[in-house]
């Protein structure tokens, strides 16, 4: 006889592919039987989800009941969640949805005892490959078994979805948004409410507002690394976020070219400016390796290496480029996936693990930001 409790402890690990965390601590398993011959029924109770979502639980489920000893077939069924069950869901997710308590509006990442790491991507000008920065060095991380998020916060250029793949809109369960994932990274960005032929044409209010509800409304789950693309220069956006996770550290991105270095400085000043660590520097752009097996430099050379120096941080990563860079952005591949041998995919597994090294510096003050 197969022990109901044995097959029920392994499926309720099992985690919602929306939501990231177990079907037992989210109380969506609504039923588990067990039949004399080894047959297991399950029947899930769901508050959203799509085909796609359904097809991966399953497959989840009938993989973790297989491990017991004795099951000879699983059938797995769902149900809507109760207007009751759906209250208790979201009490439970809200916690996890970045604030702190259940009817908090205060922001838990960056707090003392939250875990997940805020990396902010930056520099002075655009065209550097900030995006493509943080598409990839998720992607990398998440090789790393590390739970990854983005904010895309370039509110008027919006770009991560399309550059990671993500085919869908967020799901709402009441007031709470659950970011759709690609490639194992959760993506909040204004591409999901933004037609196609219209432009966002806001001040800083309404800016300051939406990166809040990024931070707030969004069930990130239990995330080890929430990465945010921020828009280029120091505008409000850059402005707003300083003063909601003080705690967050820095990437600058600069190509090998004089002029864009000099202009990414003043990101990094910035950075000093509001006491925000800076964990270094990623040069793009750095060569492009021809067929003979020569480099070229198209862009110069020590940009990249010139920043570090001049802001006493170190080179985390010089990227080549590659076109297979620019047709995994198009195509929703990020380079690291869809050329994994290539030396891009190198540069960003090891710039993954320079940043894992750059542990957060442990501070001995209360941060203040004045601006």
């Amino acid at each position: 006889m197969v022990e109901v409790d044995a097959v029920r402890s392994v499926v309720g690990e099992v985690e919602d592919p929306e939501i990231r965390q177990s079907l037992e601590t989210l109380g969506m398993l609504a039923a588990l039987e067990v039949s004399e011959s080894g047959e297991v029924r399950v029947l899930v109770s769901l508050a959203v989800g799509d085909g796609a979502s359904q097809d991966r639980l399953t497959a989840e489920i009938t993989t973790a009941a297989q491990t017991v000893e004795g099951v000879t077939a699983v059938r797995v069924e769902y149900q809507a969640m109760t207007d009751a069950e759906r209250s208790a869901l979201v009490a439970k997710v809200r916690g996890t949805a970045g604030v702190n308590g259940s009817n908090s509006t205060e922001i838990s990442f960056g707090q003392p005892g939250n875990k997940t790491r805020i990396i902010t991507i930056s520099s002075g000008k655009g065209g550097v490959g900030k995006s493509s920065v943080t598409v990839n060095l998720a992607v990398a991380l998440t090789k790393l078994g590390r739970r990854v998020g983005i904010i895309d916060a370039d509110v008027w250029g919006f770009s991560i979805p399309k550059m990671l793949g993500v085919d869908r809109t967020p799901n709402v369960v009441d007031d709470l948004l659950l970011p759709p994932q690609a490639h194992g990274v959760a993506v909040m960005s204004m591409d999901y409410f933004v037609p196609d032929d219209q432009a966002v044409i806001w001040r800083g209010p309404m800016l300051h507002k939406a990166m809040e509800q990024f931070l707030v409304d969004v069930v990130w789950g239990d995330l080890d690394y929430l990465l945010i693309d921020l828009p280029p220069g120091t505008g409000d956006i850059s402005i707003s976020l300083s003063q909601f996770l003080p705690r967050a550290q820095s990437i600058l991105v600069t190509t090998p070219q004089v002029t864009a270095q000099r202009v990414a400085k003043r990101a990094g000043l910035m950075a000093n400016k509001v006491d925000q660590e800076i964990v270094g520097v990623v040069e793009n752009m750095s060569w492009f390796t021809g067929n003979d097996g020569e480099r070229y430099e198209i862009f110069g050379s020590g940009g990249g290496a010139a920043l570090a120096e001049e802001m006493d941080i170190p080179l985390l990563a010089q990227i080549p480029l590659v076109p297979a860079m620019r047709v995994g952005a198009d195509e929703g591949k990020p380079v690291i996936i869809a050329d994994p041998d290539g030396e891009a995919a190198a540069a960003f597994a090891a710039l993954a693990e320079a940043v894992e090294a750059r542990r957060p510096r442990v501070r001995s003050h209360p941060e203040l930001v004045i601006l």
